[in-house]
């Protein structure tokens, strides 16, 4: 099957640049955008299996360009920029269906790592997934696909798979979170933590989520680890419930 271009949205033409040369080694035809209403003029004329979107950026907000590519082609996969790590509408995000993030500045490595991690989560069999890290890829499926309630069950898929993995508890954890259900959600983080008490995306979400002010981003702890071991990115309830 013919992988389908990706699309760069940035108005910054060092980081366009940056990143279309960081993904050229993947074989997979770039383009990019400088604003959200040239994106949105891209997507109409052309598909794209996946957006690597920057929020900040002038003229239409990057939320709203977001949300324009899950109404209007669902199946389309968007890849958040970030910059300082952390995006105060991050939940927001994920509801509409953007489950990884990236964080300004990043090495091409990490780019073209994400970026072959997220289309390859295309090529899973929902019905045959059973090991532990190709469901995790599943659940984020589902978190694009806005399918939440599939996504709790596949996270407790991946846990039944190998209880002694922290991320997966975590995950559980901010799914319920989004959900609304915070007795779970602290529960889950705090069981990240008993299996691993270093585990930095648990502990930043138990803090957050017991503070007063509850400000700071859900972290799904699923990004490419950087050289220190630390996960510096981020990462959203179905239509049913």
């Amino acid at each position: 099957m013919k992988t389908q271009p990706i699309l760069i949205v940035d108005d910054e033409k060092n980081i366009r640049l940056t990143m279309s040369q960081s993904l050229e080694p993947m074989g997979i035809p770039v383009q990019t955008a400088v604003n959200g209403e040239e994106a949105l003029q891209k997507l109409r004329e052309e598909p794209f299996g996946l957006v690597f979107l920057d929020l900040k950026m002038p003229g239409m907000d990057g939320m709203d360009v977001l949300r324009e590519i899950k109404n209007n082609w669902p199946k389309t996969r968007v890849i958040i920029i970030t910059a300082h790590g952390t995006i105060g509408s991050a939940v927001e995000a994920m509801k509409i269906g953007s489950v990884d993030f990236i964080q300004k500045p990043f090495s091409p490595g990490e780019i073209r790592e994400l970026a072959t991690q997220v289309l390859g989560r295309e090529t899973l069999d929902e019905e045959s997934v059973v090991d532990y890290p190709s469901l995790i890829e599943l659940c984020n499926r589902h978190i694009s696909d806005r399918r939440f309630a599939a996504a709790r069950e596949t996270a407790q898929k991946a846990i039944a798979a190998d209880p002694a993995q922290p991320e997966a508890y975590n995950l559980l954890g901010a799914l319920f979170e989004i959900k609304g259900d915070e007795p779970a959600s602290q529960k889950f983080y705090r069981a990240a933590l008993d299996i691993d008490p270093s585990f930095k995306p648990a502990q930043a979400n138990l803090d957050r989520a017991t503070s007063w002010n509850k400000i700071g981003r859900i972290d799904f702890g699923l990004a490419p680890r950087d050289a220190d071991g630390d996960n510096p990115s981020p990462k959203g309830d179905d239509h049913e419930e």
